[in-house]
């Protein structure tokens, strides 16, 4: 869960809200559905306990159609997407430390795709080749890979390690912001007028597109447009759900991880925007000169963790948040790249992927085709430069897919009601009612006022249908037995 975003996305949600209230708010939104739809999950994971997570769980409950779109949305947009910019955020992060390393220093310069407008949307306006930054992230993704073929026990030592790590990086920079860090100006600007802007007669002004008008809207629509950043941070904790196969006793151990995993990285989110605040003032002068004088809305490059170090210590600061970057995004990489893979196993089991993704590795029994085919894509994506684009696109896909698949919790309430339940959805019904009314209402929100982000999400869904048709078609062809003499 805990990649690059919590470091960086705090500015843009600051710009947004202009209220230290509401942006404290937009974590605690994004944090309540997170832990409501983890909960939930956990029944699914105790009565499903196999590989592929999410994707077996919308199959059984709504139909193999609902969990091949998932598996076409993850493998396409969502995983290999996410660890394509993980990865360049790594290398570009490394040049902190060697500074050849850099996304303009070009080993081979394909082309520079122009900006294409369409509708609310712009399209292209990214370079194509190879740079030193996403040069770093192809290895690292191709090591992550190989790795993993190794085993779990390799990957998730690995995982087990950066986790303790990057966890214990956070940890360090939430008690400096509140010890020696603490900065009584910045305390005195965020905490003296907390509530400003954040009454319900305040109107907002956000803008609708790329582009586009700017219009006025109430609390409870900007708390759902800021979504995108905060819930994007929060979001790959349904992963733990696709190595269900080969985690040991998965019906206890797998809603227990969903529980506390969530649990803990929501409250380290919210004590880390919070840090910011005790260091930095919310708002802030785009030309500024200090760091201190551009505030959160406008650390440079939205860098508002490097920016919150380099005010606690101006001269090493920045080395050490970089440092701190590099360990998060390693650890995010290698588990989305664990994961992931266990999904188009899963898919390819069911005739609706490549037959060679079903097959494990004869020695290491891991799903090796998948993840050396994830990797692929992952690598093109790192030099297409499309993953930015991509990652704006997936919010709403992820969060449609959420909302189906706590849909299937109900449906097999009904369908199968003397099913084995290790585990049972806390709160329901209520509280995955309420899950399902939050997201459709950001869904809503979103394609309303934050259109570039929601409609080729919603497009890239819909051209996996004829996909299935075909897959689904071949599969049931090649099992037919011949009739030929």
């Amino acid at each position: 869960m805990i990649g690059s975003g919590i470091f960086l996305v705090d500015a843009d949600i600051a710009r947004a809200t202009d209220s230290p209230a509401l942006f404290l708010a937009a974590w605690v939104v994004a944090g309540l559905m997170t832990i409501i739809g983890a909960l939930s999950y956990g029944e699914l994971a105790a009565m499903m306990p196999s590989a592929g997570g999410q994707y077996v769980y919308l199959r059984e409950s709504l139909g193999p159609m609902w969990g091949f779109l998932y598996g076409w949305t993850l493998f396409l947009v969502i995983q290999a997407g996410t660890i394509a910019a993980v990865c360049v955020a790594f290398g570009k992060f490394l040049g902190v430390f060697f500074p050849t390393i850099s996304s303009t220093h070009w080993l081979w310069h394909i082309a520079h795709v122009p900006p294409v407008r369409v509708g609310p949307m712009v399209l292209g306006n990214m370079e194509i080749g190879i740079s030193t930054a996403n040069l770093v992230g192809i290895f690292l993704v191709f090591f992550l890979a190989i790795v993993n073929i190794f085993g779990m026990d390799i990957g998730s030592l690995i995982q087990n390690v950066f986790t303790t790590a990057k966890g214990l990086s956070l940890a360090a920079l939430i008690v400096l912001a509140f010890t020696i860090g603490r900065n009584p100006a910045a305390v005195a600007a965020n905490f003296g007028d907390f509530w400003r802007n954040a009454s319900w007669s305040t109107l907002h002004p956000v803008q609708v597109g790329v582009g586009g008008p700017i219009v006025l809207v109430n609390l409870a629509i900007l708390l759902g447009v800021v979504q995108v950043g905060s819930l994007f941070s929060a979001d790959a904790w349904n992963n733990i759900t696709f190595t269900a196969g080969e985690v040991k006793n998965p019906r206890r151990n797998i809603p227990l991880s969903l529980a506390m995993g969530t649990c803990f990285v929501i409250l380290v989110y919210l004590l880390a925007s919070a840090a910011y605040m005790m260091v930095l003032p919310l708002t802030g002068d785009p030309n500024g000169q200090t760091v201190f004088a551009r505030g959160i809305q406008f650390a440079a490059e939205d860098r508002v963790g490097t920016a919150a170090l380099q005010q606690i210590f101006p001269t090493g600061g920045a080395l050490l948040m970089a440092g701190a970057i590099l360990v998060s995004t390693f650890g995010c990489a290698n588990g989305m790249s664990l994961a992931g893979a266990r999904v188009y196993y899963a898919m390819s089991r069911d005739g609706l992927f490549f037959r060679s993704v079903g097959k494990l590795h004869p020695r290491y029994k891991t799903p090796a085709a998948g993840l050396i085919l994830q990797a692929v894509w992952a690598a093109l994506l790192c030099v297409s430069g499309s993953y930015g684009q991509l990652l704006d696109y997936i919010i709403f896909a992820v969060l449609l897919f959420y909302i189906l698949t706590i849909v299937g919790l109900f449906v097999l309430r009904v369908k199968r009601p003397d099913e084995p339940r290790p585990y049972k959805a806390f709160g329901f019904p209520v509280l995955p009612a309420i899950y399902i009314m939050m997201a459709s209402w950001i869904c809503v929100v979103l394609l309303r006022y934050k259109p570039q982000y929601t409609w080729p999400g919603l497009i890239l869904v819909v051209l996996g249908i004829p996909v299935y048709l075909f897959w689904s078609r071949a599969s049931a062809s090649s099992q037919q037995p011949d009739s030929t003499l």
